[in-house]
């Protein structure tokens, strides 16, 4: 993991760097090369805007989030401190105005999201050279812009970004293997495979062309193929719903070449952000576990402490409002690490009732670091909340569930209970917290129009939403488009034809 630079760092901020990787070394951090870079506030602005990337394909929502967070910083309202990409080498690129303290903890940070990026199950099927891949995105864009026409190639990814969430982020996960090609191989004919059953019957050799003739096997055969064509034009594909609704349009939609690259496009982006969505709390968390370690341990001087300690608090802060991936990730991690050390699992501490007992309960077994390295390597925001998360904790931080009271017109606590607290937590984590939605039907009432499913539950669609959604679907298709869902509790379609909007209730 040896220090490479890309453009040359001051001579102190590499010293940071080397001495920050090999602490992160030494507590068994495992990194991509590390490449970091100083860029000023508008270069950090515009980085982030992109993405963490240096190039993208032009569209005007770069340039208006690249405004949002300039503005956002002149104004005092926001500022970032860091930014790191997920690639190999991994770049990281350091605010310029940054004090000395910081950089140590943007430094110490960064550091657990290249070992969380390089070693977290999640992100394995990535792509590292995306750095090189968003640059080949931009060319190939920038080329059908030149031939189509800026407004035409822009329309179009508009309608593509509106639909980018529309994929199946486990299917990079999925590996699925072909049935054997047993055709080549002669097997027994039973009553199910016999030559009747595929208009020719048994015979000798020397009799074959007297009880099979060629021209009525011949009739027989384009009889056989003109009544598979009509089922086949008449069959509702795909076979079973798909989730991926972009790798349908893909295959399906009537796209020109350049309009089939620029979805494909979309969706191979979608799909290289989509872990780091999946991986939000403990991304943030080990990253902020680490510099703390680090920082704490190794990293600070007497006279930075105050500094660090009001920067390190501002991040972890926790408002009412929403949960802070940073706080809620760091203090899990370490509860993880305590109760492994301790021996605060398993079916003897699960069964104990005696809470006195369990308040003092050690088994100094030490295993907490090494069980915290196994998390970080195989789970996922959902699965870590839903193994992890425990009653003890939540009384721990005053966590609670709310909802959304009609009388007073707010939002207040619903429930301090252990259940209602964490079915809320995962029910916010499940698919980011967007609906799922499945392709159904391509060929819809046998014309062609797509059909598409809403799994609901429990929490009805935005309508203006669910509209324009239907509206770039239809664009893409070329034919009407239908999404069955539940609109006032009641199970309805919301169609689009290109013109008009229709809701309607479906009989049970």
């Amino acid at each position: 993991m040896a220090v490479t630079t890309h453009r040359a760092l001051p001579p102190e901020i590499q010293d940071i760097q080397c001495r920050m990787e090999e602490i992160a070394r030494s507590y068994g951090l495992d990194c991509f090369e590390t490449i970091f870079e100083m860029l000023d506030y508008e270069e950090l602005s515009m980085f982030a805007a992109y993405g963490g990337f240096p190039v993208r394909y032009p569209h005007w929502r770069f340039g208006a989030e690249y405004d949002e967070l300039l503005k956002s910083y002149s104004y005092g309202l926001s500022k970032i401190y860091e930014m790191v990409i997920n690639t190999d080498p991994c770049y990281a690129y350091l605010l310029t105005a940054n004090e000395l303290t910081d950089q140590k903890l943007v430094i110490a940070h960064v550091y657990g999201h290249c070992d969380f990026f390089k070693n977290n199950a999640w992100f394995a099927p990535t792509n590292r050279k995306m750095l090189d891949q968003m640059a080949n995105h931009a060319a190939r864009v920038n080329r059908y812009i030149d031939r189509f026409g800026y407004e035409n190639v822009e329309r179009f990814i508009d309608c593509c970004l509106s639909l980018d969430n529309l994929i199946d982020p486990y299917l990079p996960h999925i590996q699925r293997t072909a049935s054997p090609d047993h055709s080549s191989k002669s097997k027994p004919k039973g009553d199910g495979d016999s030559d009747s059953t595929r208009g020719r019957f048994r015979a000798k050799d020397y009799m074959d062309d007297y009880i099979n003739p060629p021209e009525v096997l011949e009739r027989e055969e384009q009889r056989r193929s003109a009544v598979a064509e009509e089922k086949a034009a008449q069959r509702s594909f795909p076979e079973e719903p798909q989730r991926d609704v972009l790798k349908f349009l893909l295959d399906h939609a009537p796209l020109n070449q350049w309009q089939h690259d620029v979805l494909a496009i979309i969706r191979d982006e979608a799909y290289y952000f989509a872990p780091q969505g999946q991986t939000k709390i403990m991304n943030e968390g080990w990253a902020s576990y680490w510099h703390s370690t680090i920082m704490t341990r190794h990293g600070l001087t007497d006279a930075e402490v105050i500094d660090y300690a009001d920067h390190h608090s501002g991040t972890m802060a926790m408002s009412p409002q929403r949960i802070n991936p940073y706080k809620i990730g760091i203090e899990l991690f370490r509860d993880i690490e305590q109760r492994w050390n301790r021996g605060q699992f398993g079916e003897e501490w699960e069964t104990c009732d005696d809470m006195h007992h369990k308040r003092s309960w050690d088994r100094e077994l030490g295993l907490g670091r090494d069980k915290i390295f196994e998390v970080r390597r195989i789970h996922n925001d959902l699965t870590f909340i839903d193994t992890f998360l425990t009653a003890e904790f939540c009384q721990r931080h005053k966590m609670f569930s709310f909802a959304y009271n009609d009388r007073s017109g707010d939002y207040e606590i619903a429930s301090r209970e252990f259940d209602e607290i964490k079915k809320q937590f995962l029910k916010s984590l499940t698919n980011h917290g967007r609906p799922f939605i499945f392709v159904v039907d391509g060929n819809h009432s046998n014309r062609g129009e797509l059909y598409l499913r809403h799994d609901y539950q429990g929490v009805e669609l935005k309508q203006d939403y669910a509209n324009d959604t239907l509206k770039n679907l239809q664009a893409i298709w070329g034919r009407p488009v239908h999404l069955e869902t539940v609109i006032d509790e009641e199970l309805s379609t919301i169609s689009y034809d290109g013109h008009t909007h229709e809701i309607k209730s479906i009989e049970k």
